[in-house]
């Protein structure tokens, strides 16, 4: 669905005239005798802030301008939209336009780039009288088969917030990790996506199309997008896919592709247990640390175990899955400090007692966004409460912070002493956004709409009902 989204709010501007036009509703056709115009000066600037995160692009009615340079920004938050290029806050044009240069003139209705965003600025190099800027939004529009309808108003409002999240992500062609950067196919990150689209939704052609361009991007020996952990997920994906849904003829054309697939990770495990993959990913702050392979060992555990039930449920022989799994758990799994390796580990083998405490130490700290399904799953095994109340903590701290979609990446600690995405930073305080993030994602380039996120969907639906 393309929905055309008026801003709610003039946030900032100079050298203009008449701005509040801008806000106003109308007819999304110039007229040859328009009077609700905003008029801005050689100079000029306005921050437009469209009240919740776009997927797509700005459509500008122009009503009177003589190729007029205007400078477009796109901020998933109010300081984004303001920053350059490059520099400490690592802004970027990575995977899509945010921050170019049009030529506007008379008459002119153009719609330009397709990106996130909440926030848009204009700087105009002339004078220039503009009608209408909007959001060109798309977004999936379906009837939900399950939305949240309990009583606790904070669940509701995360669970609002996450379907947003991931309904932005699934509105184009492809089931998108995010819709700022990367804008991708990311296999692993899909997995929280699928779930809670699939609560919300039941069976989606978007999802089986997804899995099915990916597998025919990577003929074997190749790993999904060049991640060996990656293509476990996919096997994942599928057997939690047909569970839920059913999809049997589709997944009955994956089965050559699977059985070839666990070959090729049976190849990768010593009869000792041994992993031997070219590298190892769980999430990225789990990064090169000690927790990391004892992670990929429980992904690694959890894809052959459904493997094993999809190709027993099709009549294909299991047993090279059944022998790569019963080599997996000749090693043991001592975690050390990882919150999200403690949850995967849940997934694959079941708790212990040193793995249910440091769960729950410290609250939300050292959560994740792509690993927190797993995380509250695992601690709402044996505390349901506790597991409840780390969501609110984590997903709390990013609506606190005036989030409309949730984020790539999200650390707590993050939200003391920071403005909100929403405001300039005041004396003393740090940008949430251009000042954090790691990794991959540091400043500007962390996206503040990412499907892994939405996994805390399906978290509602079987926890907090």
């Amino acid at each position: 669905m393309i929905e055309n989204i008026f801003p709610v709010a003039v946030k900032k501007f100079e050298n203009g005239l008449t701005t509040e036009n801008l806000i106003k509703k109308q007819d999304l056709q110039i007229g040859l005798a328009e009077t609700k115009v905003a008029q801005f000066s050689e100079g000029g600037y306005v921050i437009l802030d469209f009240g919740k995160e776009m997927n797509g692009g700005v459509r500008i009615l122009t009503f009177q301008a003589t190729n007029v340079k205007t400078r477009i920004r796109f901020g998933e938050s109010l300081t984004e939209s303001c920053s350059n290029l490059g520099g400490e806050k690592n802004a970027t044009n990575d995977h899509a336009l945010r921050d170019f240069f049009v030529n506007l003139h008379d008459y002119s209705d153009m719609t330009f780039s397709n990106s996130g965003f909440r926030f848009v600025r204009l700087d105009f190099d002339g004078e220039i009288l503009i009608k209408s800027v909007v959001a060109v939004n798309h977004i999936l529009n379906k009837k939900t088969i399950y939305t949240y309808t309990g009583n606790d108003k904070q669940i509701k409002q995360i669970f609002d917030v996450a379907k947003r999240t991931v309904d932005l992500c699934a509105g184009q062609e492809f089931l998108w990790d995010g819709v700022k950067r990367d804008r991708l196919v990311w296999i692993g990150d899909m997995h929280p996506e699928m779930l809670a689209l699939v609560a919300m939704y039941g069976r989606l052609p978007l999802i089986e199309k997804s899995l099915d361009f990916i597998r025919k991007q990577t003929p074997l020996p190749r790993w999904m997008n060049n991640i060996p952990m990656y293509s476990m997920w996919w096997i994942i994906i599928l057997a939690d896919y047909y569970e839920l849904v059913g999809a049997k003829a589709f997944v009955k054309k994956q089965l050559n592709y699977l059985v070839k697939l666990v070959d090729q990770l049976h190849s990768s495990v010593s009869e000792d247990g041994t992993l031997n993959y070219p590298f190892y990913f769980v999430d990225w702050p789990t990064s090169h640390q000690p927790d990391e392979k004892h992670g990929v060992r429980a992904i690694n555990i959890f894809a052959m175990k459904k493997a094993i039930f999809l190709l027993d449920e099709f009549e294909c022989d299991s047993s090279k899955a059944q022998e790569t799994l019963n080599r997996l758990l000749k090693q043991e799994m001592k975690i050390q400090k990882s919150k999200q390796v403690a949850g995967l580990k849940y997934f694959a083998v079941g708790l212990d007692s040193s793995d249910k405490e440091l769960l729950v130490n410290g609250g939300a700290k050292g959560m994740s966004t792509f690993m927190s399904y797993y995380i509250l799953k695992a601690v709402a095994s044996y505390d349901k409460k506790a597991a409840i109340e780390m969501m609110k903590e984590y997903y709390g701290a990013m609506l606190d912070k005036g989030a409309t979609t949730f984020w790539e990446d999200f650390d707590v600690e993050w939200a003391k002493e920071t403005c909100r995405i929403d405001e300039f930073p005041k004396a003393m305080e740090k940008d949430i956004h251009g000042d954090f993030g790691a990794y991959c994602y540091k400043g500007f380039r962390h996206s503040l709409c990412h499907g892994w996120s939405a996994g805390v969907i399906k978290f509602i639906q079987e926890e907090c009902e």
